[in-house]
């Protein structure tokens, strides 16, 4: 694959024309008129418009939902190693330029979609690199694509990590494994604001930590000074770690609901010599519903919990459960706590997530003041003409 040209063309209906023209990067296929020639998955493909004129070229996914994930607008550029490879340098300057390579942390290098490289992941963790996969194009181009990171970042191993839903639909034609060097046996130990945290690079879940969140758990435990801090969907650690040991909360308990994930919150627990804080095991809404029967009262929740809609036909049940979620979060908090409130669902908006904590102050009757509005870390930046990389709300709150 280290010259391609076009294997098709996908013919975009009229009406549909437009987001392409703006250069969002999805096709799916109520855009779609026909396509010509037989692509088959991971070829490079033409989208072509009105008058049989080149909008941009991409590589085709026939059992995606999204069929073609477009890369570049220049009709003539072929998306061949050196484009891949010139696409991980730009990635990796801006890393660079953000201060974010320095050796013990951890970053993501590549942030999908904002990064111009649809369906590719790759965090940095100390020496390690692992690489998510989600397209079939991506798939297929693995070799090249961990070759360019090997030379650029030099690292001790690359993991690539195939998620679920393409290994399904590609009847598992892809597999996740270690592509070069060697892992070592344990937890990766990184550091973040003066913390250290374990992190399973290959049993984790994503690639392992939420390296989205850095920014906004610092923010939190500003918040977290002499309180009672309960921290939901906790994973292994990352917010009640911070309110304990940066903010100096007096007591945090966290929570989630897989045991692997708590064991290793423990361990990063004892790792940072953090007392006054405790993990257990336990399913969210039910521990939410228990805690207020026996009428514990807490100044701070935090709920980061994972996503809830899918897709655009799940965002009211989303909403529903958010809603839900954060009715309990408020009914334990006491008058003046402070509530960390975050959803990682992309077709969720801001507007509709602020809607949904209107309606919480509704039915709680408690009054809801938003203190900041955040997002994610500055290495997973926005592009904006891909508003779905604008994915995650984090509301600090405070009700009484």
């Amino acid at each position: 694959m280290d010259s391609e040209s076009s294997a098709g063309r996908v013919v975009v209906r009229g009406d549909r024309a437009r987001p392409f023209l703006e250069r969002h990067p999805w096709v799916r296929a109520a855009s779609i008129e026909r396509i010509e020639g037989s692509p088959e998955d991971g070829e490079v493909v033409d989208l072509v418009g009105k008058g049989g004129r080149v909008l941009a070229r991409g590589i085709y996914e026939g059992r995606g939902g999204i069929r073609v994930r477009l890369y570049s607008w220049d009709p003539q550029r072929r998306l061949d190693a050196s484009f891949w490879r010139e696409r991980i340098r730009q990635a990796l300057t801006l890393r660079e330029t953000l201060g974010r390579m320095r050796p013990a942390e951890a970053s993501r290098l590549v942030f999908s979609e904002a990064d111009g490289l649809s369906g590719l992941i790759v965090d940095r963790y100390r020496d390690y690199l692992v690489i998510q996969v989600g397209s079939v194009g991506m798939a297929q181009r693995v070799p090249i694509l961990s070759a360019a990171l090997g030379d650029f970042v030099r690292p001790a191993a690359i993991l690539v990590k195939i998620e679920p839903e393409l290994r399904r639909s590609q009847g598992n034609a892809y597999e996740s494994g270690v592509l070069s060097g060697n892992l070592p046996p344990g937890p990766i130990v990184i550091e973040e604001h003066g913390l250290k945290f374990g992190v399973d690079l290959l049993e984790g879940q994503k690639t392992g930590f939420y390296l989205d969140q850095r920014e906004n758990r610092l923010a939190a435990a500003k918040y977290a000074e002499g309180r009672r801090v309960l921290d939901l969907f906790c994973y292994t650690g990352g917010f009640a770690l911070a309110c304990a040991k940066i903010g100096k909360a007096a007591e945090v308990l966290g929570l989630d609901g897989s045991e692997r994930a708590v064991a290793l919150a423990q361990a990063n627990a004892q790792l940072n010599g953090a007392a006054n804080v405790r993990f257990a095991v336990g399913d969210a809404f039910q521990t939410l519903g228990n805690l207020k029967k026996e009428g514990q009262r807490f100044g701070m929740v935090v709920l980061d919990p994972p996503k809830f809609a899918g897709g655009k036909a799940s965002v009211p049940d989303a909403l529903r459960a958010y809603h839900s979620l954060n009715r309990l979060g408020v009914e334990l908090l006491d008058p003046g706590g402070v509530l960390v409130t975050c959803s990682c669902s992309g077709y969720v908006t801001r507007e509709d997530f602020f809607n949904m904590l209107f309606g919480v102050a509704q039915q709680t009757r408690r009054e809801i003041q938003i203190l900041e509005m955040r997002g994610a870390a500055p290495d997973h930046p926005t592009l904006v003409t891909c508003k779905e990389t604008n994915y995650l709300k984090c509301f600090i709150c405070r009700a009484w």
